[in-house]
């Protein structure tokens, strides 16, 4: 007779999965507006707020290093965050995310700049950023799985995509805010005070978020996990006592790396298109449309936003799409579409006009969504439930060191050494062709229920049951 602890667990009713959908989609905005907002100022004025002393280029390169450093922190944010979430549940670890990436940005809109503590003031803007990065490591996994593990089987690519829509909508947010500030502000006071406004909003936002977060439940799956794995702890001890050799729990790391080393592999190489594409999109951009192709920061800022509005209204219809065909075709299609969008990209911008600029961007970024939209259900059908906080964020994190980090650096590098737009389009198509190949090589995942996931943890996972199953 089956224990309590190994039935099915319950999805969530419809008026219950929306409410977590809301909680997962207004933190996961707040966490992107802030981690966007600094690398749109980065762009805008703290190369000249911060390293004053430098050629406009290499300035604009060294603020973008600090842009980088949040990167670099996200793998350590996804190795703590995913092994407590694994171990103690996805609402805790959530809630601590929002607390250090909220204080962190409201401590930068105080920060002194270098004309006021002089080298001092980089270095505490590179600490701020590294608890940044930190949070967002531990951020997206969490808000992406309680979301996975509460919904309907049958449309987990739909309900898991609504997390992934806070990415546009942080940047919408945080562009929308700077575009205003830059209307009706002049270029001195922008630069001498407004540019904190948007920093210190983030307390309030924060606060909300906190509201909203904390009124959820933490997810059945995990909770059904968590009993089993107690189970299987006091079936140790009582091994132990009785003289047995009883081998203890492997960590959710050493767990994942035995079990899962494959789709780390694969979440990383299906990150590189989707990671690099989307920064050189909304952030490099801003820098190549007002330096080579003679667009004004205002009219740069406009295109990012409409197009950014567009961008979170297509990715719940992708995530839609592949619960229908597959997380694999639309994915697939994503990537070549990015990569073979490159040369039209530069070209529609260098032509200077509002809407070519407009067409470029939007077009990037409806088909970057086709990667993003079913990147949810896709890394969260990888993993066993006791390691897929580990799992999920380790692929999507450790990628964004290669990927999402130096994206901006490499392409404003490109750009000084050859003066045009084809060697950055070519570092895309490369990250577009690593992509392909990783998806291409993996195995389909939207028949797989979460619930069988874990019990084929140890092995590679199988897809057990079809897609109308209603256990997750």
């Amino acid at each position: 007779m089956a224990s309590a602890a190994s039935a099915p667990p319950t999805p969530a009713s419809p008026g219950n999965l929306k409410r977590i959908v809301a909680a997962s989609l207004i933190g996961t905005t707040i966490e992107w507006y802030d981690f966007f907002l600094y690398g749109s100022a980065a762009a805008l004025v703290f190369n000249k707020l911060f390293f004053p002393d430098s050629d406009p280029l290499v300035g604009t390169l060294l603020s973008f290093l600090t842009y980088a450093v949040g990167f670099a922190a996200r793998p350590i944010g996804a190795l703590v965050f995913g092994h407590y979430g694994d171990r103690l549940g996805r609402k805790k670890l959530l809630v601590l995310s929002l607390l250090l990436m909220g204080g962190a940005t409201f401590a930068i809109g105080l920060l002194p700049t270098y004309a006021t503590i002089g080298a001092a003031a980089p270095v505490l803007l590179t600490v701020l950023r590294l608890v940044q990065g930190f949070a967002l490591g531990g951020e997206w996994g969490g808000a992406v799985l309680l979301v996975s593990e509460h919904g309907d089987a049958r449309r987990r690519g739909f309900w898991a995509s609504w997390p992934q829509t806070g990415a546009p909508a942080g940047q919408l947010l945080a562009t929308g805010v700077l575009s205003l500030l830059t209307a009706l502000l002049s270029d001195s006071a922008f630069g001498s005070w407004g540019w904190r406004i948007p920093f210190l909003l983030s307390g309030v936002l924060v606060i909300v978020g906190l509201w909203i977060r904390l009124s959820v439940d933490e997810s059945p799956v995990f909770k059904q996990a968590l009993a089993q794995a107690e189970a299987r702890k006091s079936a140790r001890a009582a091994e132990a006592d009785a003289g047995a050799d009883a081998g203890a729990e492997k960590l959710p790391l050493v767990a994942v790396m035995r079990h899962h080393w494959r789709d780390v592999l694969v979440a990383m190489g299906a990150r590189m298109a989707e990671n690099i594409s989307y920064y050189v999109i909304t952030a490099f951009v801003l820098v190549y449309a007002t330096t080579s192709a003679g667009v004004t920061k205002q009219t740069a800022l406009n295109a990012v936003l409409i197009a950014s509005a567009i961008h979170f209204a297509v990715i719940p219809g992708w995530g839609a799409l592949s619960d229908r065909i597959g997380r694999r075709p639309v994915y697939l299609l994503g990537a070549a579409g990015v990569g073979l969008w490159m040369f039209p990209f530069f070209s529609l911008i260098d032509t200077g006009g509002f809407g070519n600029l407009l067409l470029a961007v939007t077009v990037g970024l409806v088909l970057h969504g086709a990667m993003y939209a079913p990147q949810a259900a896709f890394f969260s059908e990888m993993f066993a439930t006791r390691m897929r906080y580990s799992g999920a964020s380790i692929g999507a994190q450790f990628a964004s060191i290669a990927a999402g980090a130096p994206a901006p650096l490499i392409a404003i590098a490109l750009l000084d050494a050859y003066g045009s737009s084809t060697p950055i389009a070519l570092y895309v198509i490369g990250a577009a062709i690593l992509t392909l190949i990783a998806v291409g090589v993996a195995k389909e995942t939207r028949h797989r229920d979460l619930a069988d996931v874990e019990r084929s943890a140890g092995a590679e996972p199988t897809a057990a049951r079809p897609a109308d199953a209603h256990t997750v």
